[in-house]
């Protein structure tokens, strides 16, 4: 193939359609000096349906009628290796890619991407662009003894996709779960474990427990205003060291903490590094709360401090309580500056709901009027309430009960047929996949910004653009090496006759498998979930629609069902990547 000019940025051995666009540029430049290929290929988007990329002429800015110069591109076009036609509407020209290059590269390059992995997963998507980076996220973060509500849920299905998308990106990634694991509740929790705790039922289910021995001394509190005075005496001794006050609370948050491993681990979570409030250390909060005061931005108000934010209309923040306890913001401003001195961030992301958006924005302000060189480096990645997400009963839920209901429902599902039914290895593994496929999807379908209504219907649901879904679209393309062994081995991509493959159908899946680098490098620009979810719904039914047309049993060509059979075999090694992308097992069977 002829050499393409050289585009800043763009990397072709990783991104397919980087040559196609490097090829249409070139065109257009040739065409339209002084353009150069670099400034047309930031303007070759893809095009609508029908059409592979769409330049708008406007967008140049050059002295002339945009159909004028659009007239002068379509004379000028010179077909290629790369690009067959090109297409003028008015002031905006379509092109198409030639349609035996297009299976080629992606055949070859997915392929060989997918050899040269050393985790045998599809590197295919993944860039160098955050090679040398280093970025903390921190998500998750429920607190120890209250329940795992949704709103951690949320946190962790987007934090998980936010790591796995930073290590596509060539990024160290930290992956922090910032535990509540201070505060006022363990001194009541003190205060009510030595009423109503049980050592049996606390190595049971720790988290289950002393959410319960919670809420029973928080009953006590509303009657008998002793209680919360014995808490905020318990937890001052916490907070000044006195070891008998610490031992039962090391317990619990041990015992805690390893619930939670069982728990993240079958919802295939996994953190780098479980810390909580509990460890900033209080040099560093002497150190924050020295440096606001240096800079004047502290108030008292009634022994209590605060920080004056008012003419950024973020309101007045507390940083200090009344009897000298640290608070929730002085933690963070603290656990921010230990952070940076201990990982050098290049950048550092809060996963935390938008309820939280005053809280987030008062503690980056005030790092910023710190006047601290890395207070820009944070960024918070906030996201909508969901609604309605309770047990079917109704009841508080754990994070295991939304699991175990899930699992549950989705296996009342399967049995419903038999057959298929029979045929599972493993009925229960496959669904509690299925299930947190299903709560993961419905989860990260829309904007994150926006609230949803939980619907479990929806959830176990096959049709439609549900997790199910895409699980089943992953099985289909994996059964069909299984239905066809007289097809293998298959020949190396570079023997496979692309010209073979001339259903539209076909064209479809190569085009968006093409477009999958593009939508990595989109989803790390948005920290968008639903940009990587529409593409495997998009890719999804395209396979679906083919499925009948573009068939590999039953073809009597043997050549022209290899090439077939390569392409869906391409599609599960895509599929199953972005799948993975967003911390989800692709199943092989259901």
């Amino acid at each position: 193939m002829s050499t393409l000019p050289h585009i800043p940025g763009t990397d072709p051995s990783r991104c397919i359609f980087d040559s196609f666009r490097a090829a249409i540029a070139r065109q257009v430049a040739d065409a339209l000096p002084p353009l150069t290929p670099e400034q047309v290929y930031t303007g070759v988007d893809y095009g609508k349906k029908g059409e592979d990329f769409t330049i708008a002429i406007p967008r140049f800015r050059l002295p002339g009628k945009p159909d004028d110069l659009g007239r002068k591109v379509v004379e000028n076009f010179k077909p290629d290796e790369w690009v067959e036609s090109v297409r003028q509407e008015k002031a905006f020209l379509h092109f198409t890619c030639r349609t035996p290059a297009l299976f080629e590269r992606v055949l070859t390059q997915i392929h060989d991407l997918t050899k040269k992995s050393p985790t045998g997963q599809p590197e295919y998507g993944r860039n160098d662009s955050g090679k040398g980076k280093k970025v903390v996220i921190e998500y998750s973060s429920p607190n120890i003894a209250k329940n795992f509500h949704v709103g951690h849920l949320r946190s962790t299905i987007i934090g998980s996709y936010l790591t796995n998308l930073y290590r596509a990106n060539g990024w160290e990634v930290i992956s922090m779960n910032y535990l509540g694991d201070w505060g006022t509740q363990f001194g009541l929790i003190a205060t009510g474990f030595q009423k109503y705790g049980n050592e049996e039922r606390l190595r049971e289910d720790a988290i289950k427990h002393l959410f319960e021995v919670y809420v029973k001394v928080n009953a006590d509190a509303e009657n008998d205003p002793k209680v919360k005075e014995e808490a905020a005496a318990w937890f001052k001794r916490m907070e000044d060291g006195d070891e008998s006050a610490l031992k039962n609370w090391r317990v619990w948050r041990e015992l805690s903490i390893k619930k939670y491993e069982e728990e993240y681990a079958r919802l295939n979570v996994h953190f780098d590094v479980y810390t909580g409030e509990s460890e900033v250390k209080p040099e560093y909060q002497t150190l924050a709360f020295q440096k606001l005061e240096e800079k004047g931005l502290l108030a008292e108000v009634d022994g209590a401090k605060l920080i004056d934010l008012e003419k950024y209309k973020l309101g007045k923040a507390v940083v200090r309580k009344r009897d000298g306890t640290s608070i929730y913001l002085t933690r963070d401003i603290a656990g921010a500056m230990q952070r940076y001195e201990k990982y050098q961030f290049d950048k550092m992301i809060y996963v935390i709901a938008s309820a939280q958006d005053l809280h987030t924005a008062q503690f980056f302000k005030a790092l910023e009027l710190l006047d601290l060189p890395w207070a820009n480096r944070l960024e918070h990645v906030n996201f909508g309430l969901v609604h309605g997400m309770s047990t079917r009963k109704g009841t508080v839920v754990f994070l295991e009960q939304i699991i175990k209901e899930a699992q549950s429902v989705m296996h009342e599902q399967m049995k419903k047929n038999e057959a298929k039914y029979a045929a599972v290895e493993d009925p229960e593994t496959v669904a509690q996949e299925t299930a947190i496929t299903g709560i993961k999807i419905q989860d990260m379908s829309a904007k994150r910004i926006g609230n949803y209504t939980f619907s479990w219907d929806r959830m176990t649901s096959f049709e439609g653009d549900t997790g199910p879904y895409l699980q089943y679209a992953h099985v289909r393309l994996s059964s069909i090496e299984r239905k066809n062994p007289d097809l293998l081995p298959l020949p190396s991509p570079s023997d496979i006759d692309c010209t073979l493959l001339t259903e539209p159908h076909a064209r479809e899946i190569a085009f968006l498998l093409g477009s999958y680098p593009d939508v990595v490098k989109t989803a790390i620009k948005n920290h968008e979930p639903s940009t990587v979810v529409t593409f495997c719904f998009k890719l999804s039914h395209a396979i679906s629609s083919a499925w009948d047309v573009v068939i590999v049993k039953g073809e009597q060509d043997k050549a022209k069902a290899q090439a077939r059979l390569w392409l869906y075999l391409t599609a599960r090694d895509v599929l199953g990547a972005a799948l993975r992308l967003l911390s989800i097992k692709p199943l092989e069977r259901m």
